[in-house]
């Protein structure tokens, strides 16, 4: 099945939707808009061109419920997966759907990003469709359930539709003959990257090996359940891309974001702010960095982002190899580069379909020897690249403290040393600065951790050596600083919380953005 055309509607001039926005309030000021819509005129910018089109906030779910019992998670009424993570336009998408009661579906195309505040752009209505139950997977060696389910639709990606990140919206129609389904259009998502090859100021990196490690569908199969336990730090366990995904299960009561993995959730607040303010970004997932250095070396700035906790050896090689070409990167991120994740094949041979915890960045440490491990690999420690690391109590949060409010990253942020944004690291961070020429701690300061421990968080830049520079925030919620979505929630308390977007956050991000892509 091919992709329709887009959804008629009006298209404003690039002058007139800067002007609406700049009149509302929702960019910094109209003398930085249009120098960055001038650079974009230059550079022929695909984002600014995109968020132009009609935007719609009916992305979004309305209605889902879970199976409960012993499966709390799964919603089994309508759920699916993706044959692609990452796919780019030209090649064919395969969904996999099923239903049960069987029944009749649709599905809705959307690309995520800023569109005049609404979030998200409707390109394609598929369906009716008959859906029917498709059967959960055996246990597989190594607790690996790994569905092989039959297509219910298939999509070529047209070449004019923009890299980003896609979600389908499925929607199980109500049936007056069948008491459990007569009344409510019950729904989930299906979510996958759409990539491209052209040079860009700044790559996106979705944390997607993460969404799929805390993955628990069908009740209790994370990378974290060994069988025995539901937060097991240890080797010996694998988890498939080929199965929905359940419920988030963490910090975070939304079950609106039902499919999407934790995109939504840690991501989606960057990207918004991102093409609200016209930089030319293009996202990628983790298994294309693990493919290719070529993925990072064709933009200026490299951003990991939110909860980006699982790399392979691979991925690491070539982020660090990208630094050493001149590409900043942005770790707007935590608990990032933990764990050694080897892709391997699934259950018909079908190569980096699925995942594995076989080791630490930096080698368990003595604090985590008694609840982590053993691991048959170690992979380099991470604040080689980062600037710090994961340390351990690592759950937990604090204020983002200003420690060198001279420093070039806090210009016209008015922030005077010891000054804190509330809440803003957490709930996973970064501590235990590297050795690295140049490097500056530019905030710190101690965490609230469980049982009254604590923890100190670092948050550091250090230079390049071909001028460019590397940002590591210290927290996955840095993004929640930028940006409220349609549809966006905070998490709940978790020692501390965000506090949602704050101007100061939004400055020093532009700032890093500045030196980084010019």
């Amino acid at each position: 099945m091919t992709a329709a055309h887009p959804p008629a509607g009006g298209k404003l001039s690039r002058r007139g939707w800067f002007a609406w926005t700049a009149a509302w309030g929702l960019l910094p000021s109209l003398a930085g808009v249009l120098r960055r819509s001038r650079a974009a005129a230059r550079n022929d910018n695909p984002i600014v061109e995109e968020n132009q089109q009609p935007g719609t906030t009916q992305w979004q779910l309305t209605y889902v419920r879970t199976d409960g019992g012993s499966r709390p998670l799964r919603c089994s009424l309508v759920e699916g997966y993706a044959s692609h993570t990452s796919i780019r336009p030209g090649e064919k998408l395969q969904v996999m759907v099923s239903l049960h009661p069987p029944g009749t579906f649709e599905a809705d195309v959307y690309r995520l990003g800023y569109y005049g505040g609404t979030g998200g752009r409707h390109l394609l209505h598929l369906g009716p469709f008959q859906g029917r139950r498709q059967p959960d997977p055996p246990v597989g060696k190594e607790r690996l359930r790994d569905c092989q389910w039959e297509p219910s639709f298939e999509l070529e990606i047209p070449p004019s539709w923009t890299s980003g990140v896609y979600l389908i919206k499925l929607t199980r129609l109500p049936q007056a003959n069948n008491p459990k389904t007569r009344v409510h259009a019950y729904q989930s998502y299906v979510v996958f990257i759409l990539r491209d090859q052209r040079p860009a100021q700044i790559v996106f990196q979705c944390s997607d090996n993460t969404w799929q490690a805390y993955n628990r569908w069908p009740d209790q199969f994370s990378l974290y359940n060994d069988g025995t336990r539901p937060w097991a730090l240890k080797a010996g366990v694998r988890v498939s891309f080929n199965r929905p995904y359940a419920k988030y299960c963490q910090i975070l009561d939304a079950p609106l974001s039902l499919g999407s993995g934790e995109f939504l959730l840690w991501e989606f607040p960057l990207a918004y702010w991102l093409e609200q303010h016209g930089y030319d970004v293009t996202y990628v997932s983790n298994l294309d960095v693990h493919r290719s250095a070529d993925t990072l070396t064709r933009a200026r700035c490299f951003l990991s982002v939110g909860h980006d906790e699982y790399w392979s050896l691979e991925q690491y090689q070539h982020v660090k190899q990208a630094i050493q070409a001149g590409v900043s990167v942005g770790f707007l991120s935590g608990n990032t580069c933990c764990f050694v994740s080897p892709y391997g094949p699934d259950s018909r041979g079908r190569p980096e379909r699925t995942i594995t915890r076989a080791g630490r960045f930096g080698g368990v440490s003595p604090a985590e020897r008694g609840y982590m491990g053993p691991f048959p690999l170690e992979g380099p420690n991470e604040a080689l690249i980062i600037g710090a690391r994961t340390v351990s109590p690592f759950n937990g949060g604090a204020d983002w403290i200003v420690r060198r409010a001279d420093h070039w990253l806090f210009e016209g942020t008015g922030m005077k040393n010891g000054e804190a944004i509330p809440g803003l690291v957490g709930w996973e961070f970064h501590g235990d600065p590297a050795s690295l020429p140049g490097l500056e701690v530019v905030a710190s300061g101690t965490t609230k951790n469980s049982a009254d421990k604590t923890a100190t968080y670092t948050a550091t830049v250090y230079p390049g050596p071909k001028g460019n520079w590397v940002f590591n925030a210290a927290t996955i919620f840095w993004a929640q600083g930028l940006s409220s979505p349609p549809g966006h929630l905070l998490p709940a308390s978790h020692y501390t919380r965000p506090h949602g977007p704050d101007p100061r956050v939004q400055r020093i991000t532009r700032n890093f953005l500045e030196r980084a892509v010019g």
